[in-house]
């Protein structure tokens, strides 16, 4: 009869609900490699989306329910409603459920991304730090040359730690939840060694290069000197080279 087909409806469609739960809702999820990430997002979306198809179904049975209720004796109200209200509570809950995991799935995959981002950003000023180093690495040249290769190490050392803050927030949400940690931790550990390496390293070379800008000035200091003193002996033996004076006659300029 009319009463048992429909709650093989309600039957049928409570089970679908359980089935979806356990599938989608009750499992523990690792996720340890990005494509187990992906994976789990576009089963959450088609999931998300099967849950609203079955909207149709929940609203005919609804309709089918109410109708013969309107129809039938009082005496087969109460169950069947009884039956449809937990239909639509479970219904409603499990697309609530479905959406708020989905959503956030989609902000753990857009974090993943975004760490991505932010260490590949952080890679390419670290190789630019390499590329100067070497460029100072044996630098010739007078005190001004020395000096202007300091200036450009130190300003391409004046970088924001924004970009760093962002790399350790984001990898603390995701490893927190359990989520790419392994992963995670290995990139980290690679970024944070090479920073390290480099920063150190930096820093030997700007001391190294105040210390030749040092030694050159005085160098530059000590040739001016020189000069000066060249120039002096070289208008005193011009004078005597204009006057005759021979060279047996002043022997300390003549040696």
């Amino acid at each position: 009869d009319k009463t048992v087909s429909l709650r093989k409806d309600l039957s049928e469609m409570h089970e679908w609900i359980t089935q979806a739960e356990e599938e989608y809702l009750e499992r523990d999820f690792e996720y340890k490699t990005p494509d187990e990430l992906q994976k789990a997002v576009e089963e959450l979306k088609r999931a998300k989306e099967e849950a609203m198809q079955k909207e149709v179904k929940v609203k005919l049975i609804t309709d089918s329910v109410n109708n013969f209720i309107a129809k039938a004796p009082p005496a087969a109200h109460e169950a069947l409603k009884k039956e449809l209200d937990v239909l639509i509570t479970s219904y409603q809950r499990l697309c609530s459920r479905l959406n708020g995991k989905c959503k956030t799935l989609e902000e753990v995959w857009a974090c993943w991304h975004e760490l991505l981002s932010y260490l590949d950003a952080e890679n390419k000023w670290l190789s630019e730090i390499e590329l100067k180093l070497k460029a100072t690495e044996n630098i010739q040249g007078g005190a001004e040359e020395i000096s202007e290769s300091l200036d450009s190490l130190e300003r391409l050392m004046r970088h924001p730690e924004d970009n760093r803050n962002q790399i350790r927030e984001l990898a603390q949400t995701l490893t927190d939840g359990g989520i790419l940690d392994e992963l995670i931790n290995e990139k980290l550990e690679k970024f944070n060694s090479r920073w390290e390496e480099l920063q150190q390293e930096a820093v030997r070379r700007q001391k190294s290069l105040e210390q030749s800008i040092q030694s050159a000035q005085e160098t530059d200091k000590t040739l001016r000197l020189i000069q000066e003193s060249l120039a002096v002996i070289d208008k005193q033996l011009t004078a005597y080279i204009a006057d005759r004076v021979d060279a047996a006659q002043v022997p300390q300029e003549a040696q």
